[in-house]
């Protein structure tokens, strides 16, 4: 029900609600008014009343947007639409309608036009008008073009195109270049003169006249006019448009020269490249000391023709092969030139040029070296299979007949040139913001010359590191350069392994890295080689197994060194008594206890190291060599079984020292597991329990022991697995199992541990006994059961499912409290 007030009530209700209604109503007004306040900006002060000024509501509203184009943007677009129109119209009269009228009125036309848009740009600068000057400017010289090819086509039509085109281009460009002179104003005139100034040589030499140049000297010289115009020009526009001619045309005349140096039959032949490329260089130095900007890349490109013209000329005098060497040559006679005296400027780009030829060198000797180390390994297949006949037949590669010689030259003079940088840097780079802490005075008064101290000390350190590298590489590829015998060879690349291992032990200014890069393919190289007779095999691993070993032991260079030289020395050592025993006649399986000594021995003097840091990666070594003696020995189970026997042994001795006890234990576990389930596979033992039982056995001995330290350990942490491991597989068994014996042997052991369990009130026991047991049972009685299900009427059995629910529910709350009472009692079990 409602309750609807009499109508005078409802009235003054409605009254209140509209009262209030109208307040919150002023209320937000107000709050917008504040907060129209707030965001309008403040309102620029009136303009000043002007008469007959237009009322405020005439004004529209884009009057107050900005302009979307400025006048002056407009008058250049203007200028510009009708400067290319009046040259469409020029062309079009000049290529169309010329025949239309006679010789004297063509001439007339043409140049009356041509000469008002020239005289035009005078008038109009006076008056200030530069962008309509600059117009009828640019219209004049298209005009001035037309009138060119009028000339050619009306007066000279049996001249040659290129030739007049030459002789025309150099006209206009020397033409224009008056005209822009004589008119300061105008900024158009100059730069289409340069840009004009590129064609006449060229054409010229194109037209292949007498007389005519070749086409590389005269681009050269167009770049050599290109820059004196960039050099004395004073506008923007014209000193780039002649520093990209310059560039263009100096860069192509400096690759003719270079594909003409290439290709030369002699050292006559090469000659005339030679001195085009000297020429350009000597143009490229002259833009350099004149131009600041410019000083690297033109001083850069001088260094490079030098090299390219006199190594040229190197290039076709000496047999093939020995080019590189030649171009080296010029490169380092470079940087000795600079280091007599050259200017400051032109020194970063000299240098760059000649490191750049060092960069190639290095380049062109890398795929030798890398032949050199590598080679041996393709005589793997021949391993004992007697003396090479030489140096490059015992190596097995396909190394290159040309350049080998070589070879070894251009390395050595790579080293001295690095190391002669190193110590005396042929510049120091400039400071940016003055001299610079580098020229300010010391206390004592002498000032510091050079930059700081610790980049001078780093390149010096890199470039020492660099030439120790590739003097080691040029040394190493002399046996097979010069072709001398296979024990020459070995004993030379064992040397110099040696030598490489002594500058790792006692590095020179942190040349430890390299020194080991060097020593350890060194090493591998020599051992791969030596496998080609039996006592270079011994002989090269044994010198190799105590060098490495003798290194580690004294080596001052770090932890790290010491330690690849230690896990070296353990493969080698492996690799030797690999080799011993593989001398013997012992089959591969055989090998593999052999191989154990190696392990063993690691073990021993880990022993002695102690917690060094050394120990762990001899031992991981060690450990490699055990799984290859695994490895070797899977061939045969027997055998198999003893190297895993004999490496827990190994890990359980490891075990003895606390800081490996926790993982040597672990292994040496396992590996006796693995040699147990391994003797009795060779035995063809198929019965489960002979290798869960192995497992067993020793992991409730460790629960236990566990167990007596931590009584409050978990029982399923300590004895668990242990059991898990043998009841588990023997379930499984016992269900496939027809016989008796099975069954019953695992219910009695589960009835024990069951048993054990409750008395020692044991979580896992109690728990994985019973589960067995239970399931065991259940194996045993499933034939009876489903006997007596058969037999009895098809009713009962749900009757008495039914009886069973009808139980269940009735005593439904105390067999909750059983089940939490059990429960309970197997959570207060361990």
């Amino acid at each position: 029900m409602e309750n609807v007030p009499p109508p005078a009530e409802e009235l003054a209700i409605l009254d209140r609600e509209l009262v209030q209604l109208d307040a919150r109503r002023a209320q937000l007004l107000a709050r917008r008014t504040w907060l129209l306040a707030v965001l309008q900006p403040p309102a620029a002060p009136a303009p000043a009343a002007r008469p007959f000024a237009a009322p405020p509501f005439a004004a529209s509203p884009r009057a107050a947007s900005p302009s979307e184009a400025s006048p002056p943007g407009v008058q250049n677009l203007l200028l510009t639409l009708g400067g290319i129109l009046l040259t469409i119209a020029a062309i079009a009269f000049t290529l169309v309608s010329w025949g239309h009228m006679g010789i004297g009125g063509r001439s007339l036309v043409l140049g009356a036009v041509t000469v008002a848009a020239l005289a035009a740009p005078v008038a109009l600068l006076r008056r200030g008008l530069a962008s309509t000057a600059e117009s009828l400017a640019g219209l004049g010289l298209v005009l001035m073009v037309l009138d060119a090819y009028a000339l050619h086509v009306v007066a000279l039509p049996d001249t040659g195109g290129l030739a007049y085109s030459a002789v025309a281009s150099a006209v206009l460009a020397v033409l224009w270049a008056a005209y822009g002179l004589s008119l300061d104003g105008l900024r158009i005139p100059l730069p289409v003169a340069v840009l004009t100034a590129q064609l006449p040589l060229p054409l010229w030499a194109l037209t292949a006249s007498a007389g005519a140049p070749p086409l590389a000297w005269a681009l050269l010289a167009t770049a050599a006019l290109d820059v004196a115009a960039a050099l004395w020009a004073k506008t923007a526009g014209v000193r780039g448009i002649a520093t990209t001619g310059a560039a263009v045309t100096g860069g192509w005349a400096l690759l003719i020269g270079g594909v003409q140096s290439v290709t030369a039959d002699s050292a006559l032949d090469a000659v005339a490249p030679a001195v085009l490329l000297v020429a350009a260089a000597g143009v490229a130095l002259c833009a350099a000391l004149r131009s600041p900007s410019a000083a690297a890349p033109s001083s850069a490109a001088a260094g490079f023709a030098t090299i390219a013209g006199i190594g040229g000329v190197a290039r076709a005098a000496v047999p093939e092969g020995w080019s590189v060497l030649g171009y080296l040559l010029c490169a380092v006679g470079l940087l000795g030139l600079v280091r007599v005296g050259v200017p400051r400027r032109l020194q970063p780009g000299l240098i760059s040029a000649a490191g750049v030829v060092h960069a190639i060198a290095a380049l062109w000797t890398l795929p030798l070296v890398a032949l050199t180390l590598a080679g041996p390994l393709t005589g793997l297949d021949d391993i004992w299979s007697g003396t090479p006949a030489d140096a490059r037949g015992a190596l097995g590669a396909q190394l290159p007949e040309s350049g080998l010689t070589a070879a070894p030259l251009v390395l050595l003079i790579l080293a001295a040139a690095l190391t002669a940088a190193s110590r005396r840097p042929l510049t120091e780079p400039p400071s940016a913001s003055g001299p610079g802490p580098e020229h300010s005075a010391r206390p004592g008064g002498a000032p510091r010359v050079g930059g700081s101290p610790a980049p001078r000390r780093d390149r010096r350190a890199a470039g020492l590191t660099a030439a120790l590298a590739l003097a080691w590489a040029g040394l190493f590829v002399v046996p097979p350069a010069l072709d001398l015998g296979y024990t020459a060879t070995v004993t030379v690349h064992l040397l110099l392994t040696a030598a490489a291992l002594l500058l790792t032990v006692r590095p020179v200014r942190d040349t430890a890295v390299v020194a080991l890069a060097c020593a350890l393919s060194g090493a591998v190289s020599v051992a791969v080689l030596s496998l080609a007779t039996r006592p270079a095999t011994f002989s090269v691993l044994g010198t190799l197994t105590v060098a490495l070993a003798v290194s580690a032991a004294v080596s001052r260079a770090g932890r790290t060194v010491q330690a690849i030289l230690a896990c070296a020395a353990t493969g080698f050592m492996t690799a030797l008594v690999g080799a011993l025993a593989a001398a013997a006649g012992l089959p591969p399986h055989q090998v593999a206890p052999a191989i154990l000594a190696v392990p063993a021995a690691v073990a021993l003097i880990a022993a002695r190291l102690g917690r060094h840091p050394v120990a762990l990666p001899m031992e991981c070594t060690g450990a490699g060599a055990g799984l290859l003696a695994v490895a070797l020995a899977s061939g045969d189970r027997p055998t198999l079984a003893l190297v895993l026997a004999l490496g827990g042994v190994i890990a359980a001795g490891t075990a003895v020292r606390a800081e490996r006890r926790p993982a040597a234990g672990y292994v040496a576990a396992v590996l006796f597991v693995l040699a147990t389930w391994v003797r009795l596979a060779a035995s063809d033992v198929s019965v489960p329990e002979a290798y869960t039982l192995p497992v067993t056995v020793p992991a409730l001995a460790v629960g236990l022991l566990r167990r007596r330290r931590d009584p409050q350990a978990s029982s399923w942490t300590a004895y668990g697995p242990g059991l898990a491991a043998t009841l588990l597989p023997s379930l499984v068994a016992a269900w496939g199992d027809e016989h008796w014996l099975r069954p019953l042997l695992l219910g009695v052991a589960a009835l024990g541990v069951t048993l054990a369990g409750a008395r020692l009130r044991l979580q896992a026991l109690l728990v994985l006994g019973g589960s067995v047991l239970a399931l065991d049972a259940l194996h045993e009685l499933a034939p009876y059961v489903v006997q007596v299900v058969g037999a009895l009427p098809r009713w009962l059995p749900p009757a008495l499912a039914g009886l069973l629910l009808l139980a269940v529910g009735a005593t439904y709350e105390q067999r909750l409290r059983d089940a939490r009472r059990l429960r309970d009692a197997l959570g207060r079990m361990h």
